[in-house]
Parts: C-alpha cells; structure tokens; sequence
C-alpha cells in the first residue's frame, strides 16, 4: 500500500526569520508530520533569500503555502491559524484517521 506522503508536495513561502514565519513553518511541519507520515518535508523557501523562486511561483504575499502534488496546485495564503481550513484546502479533511497512523 502507498503511504500517502508519497503523493504530496508542499512548498511554503515565508518573509524572513520572523516569530510569525516560525509559527507558520511549525504550523505546516506539523500538519505534515500528522497527516502525512513517511518523509512528505514541506520545502521552505525565504523570498528575502530566493526572491527568484517566489517569481516563478508568482508569490505576492506570505506566507503562502503551495500543495504542488497532487493536482490540481492549490495555494493557501496567510498564517495558516484555521487547521480545518488547511487541511481542507490541502485534500486532507477526509483522510482517515487509521491511514494516518498506519505503519505501512
């Protein structure tokens, strides 16, 4: 059985080392970590550092979280306070519990 990890990409957009990019990074990291076990990492990316990147993915404001896969590509932009919302936007509000947490 594919673990669900394998089907999902993350890319996270945040604006410098700030309390609220942390808070968002730890957001993301640990919805990832629950609803996606296995080795799904969200790729963390600093505009102020990568500026070039945020053009490509036409980022005009963070934080920005980006489902890449599967598709359809889904943006999620702002603080990322409201789980269900998340959750929801990432195709992840009807995952199963026991998937979840199973060891396969």
């Amino acid at each position: 059985m594919m673990e669900i990890s394998a089907r999902y990409q993350l890319k996270l957009y945040v604006t410098g080392q700030t309390p609220r990019s942390e808070r968002v990074i730890a957001r993301v990291r640990e919805i990832a970590r629950e609803y996606l076990p296995g080795d799904c990492e969200p790729l963390v990316i600093d505009v102020l550092e990568e500026p070039q990147m945020a053009e490509r993915d036409r980022i005009l404001a963070t934080p920005t979280l980006i489902r890449q896969f599967p598709l359809p590509v889904r943006r999620i932009i702002g603080d990322l306070a409201d789980r269900p919302r998340v959750l929801a936007e990432l195709g992840l509000d009807d995952v199963d519990y026991d998937l979840r947490h199973s060891t396969h």
